[in-house]
């Protein structure tokens, strides 16, 4: 006899190492391969990642209650389960970018179709994302220049460094007509739009503020100045000429003469 997790199980109903990652609130499955997840009845699971929902898993373990199902030793912490895989997500988002391409609207993306067009269950999709629009606002996210790391080296510096990704974001949705489309239509659905700017734009804008509030600390701007207003001063003008302005197209150096304008007049006097 075996105690798990302060029970006794017979010896007929105790598992080897196979089993552990094993999860199903139904009949056991027996993992033994990578990325197997039964989602209903018959799922032949054979992976770390098995997840038996429903009950008529094939193998060792098939036919058992869910009572005897791998239990964890007691005090171990919970699995969080495996990351995410980089490969499946990379399918699915090309596969979303492959359909706007070929003009479907927003509106026509359904899961269904992404995940017949990415080959794989919608299981998979709502394993990673809640639902479209969180899968959109990644595709987007997908689409534009990343964002790399502040130099560090002043506030200035990085003030530059912020601006410039601004500029360059604002570039790419002009070349970009799949983009600047995309955008288009976000803009008709508040909750896909609200999403991207929880999930993208405000996070650059806290990273200004942070910026913004180290400037004022090391004495290079004045403390009385509003930083809603001065982080606006900072980007509205590169805003203006890669978006409201299409014949003007901002150049290398843009980014330096907004931000050592506006410095000069925010800094202390003195």
């Amino acid at each position: 006899m075996a105690a798990r997790g302060g029970a006794t199980v017979p010896p007929g109903q105790q598992h080897g190492p196979h089993g552990r990652d094993a999860r199903g609130p139904g009949a056991g499955a027996h993992a033994h391969g990578r990325d197997a997840r039964g989602s209903g009845s018959g799922a032949h699971a054979q992976g770390p990642d098995a997840q038996g929902a429903g009950s008529g898993a094939h193998g060792p373990d098939a036919g058992k209650t869910g009572t005897q199902s791998h239990a964890r030793p007691a005090g171990a912490p919970a699995r969080r389960g495996r990351p995410r895989s980089e490969a499946v997500e990379r399918s699915v988002i090309d596969a979303v970018v492959r359909l706007l391409e070929e003009g479907v609207a927003i509106s026509d993306l359904s899961i269904e179709r992404i995940a017949r067009t990415a080959g794989v269950g919608k299981a998979t999709i709502y394993r990673r994302w809640e639902g479209k629009e969180s899968l959109l606002v990644d595709v987007v996210r997908s689409m534009e220049p990343v964002d790399p790391p502040l130099p560090g080296t002043s506030v200035r510096d990085d003030l530059v460094a912020l601006v410039e990704m601004l500029r360059r974001r604002g570039l790419a949705k002009r070349s970009s007509a799949l983009l600047h489309n995309v955008f288009a239509q976000m803009q008709s659905y508040p909750r896909l739009w609200e999403m991207y700017h929880r999930i993208a734009v405000t996070p650059r804008r806290e990273r200004m503020d942070a910026v913004l509030r180290r400037g004022v600390e090391t004495g290079e701007i004045r403390a009385d100045v509003d930083f809603d207003l001065l982080g606006d001063m900072f980007v509205g003008p590169m805003l203006v000429r890669t978006v409201l302005r299409p014949e003007s197209t901002p150049g290398p150096g843009s980014a330096e003469r907004i931000v050592d304008t506006v410095l000069r007049g925010v800094r202390p006097p003195g």
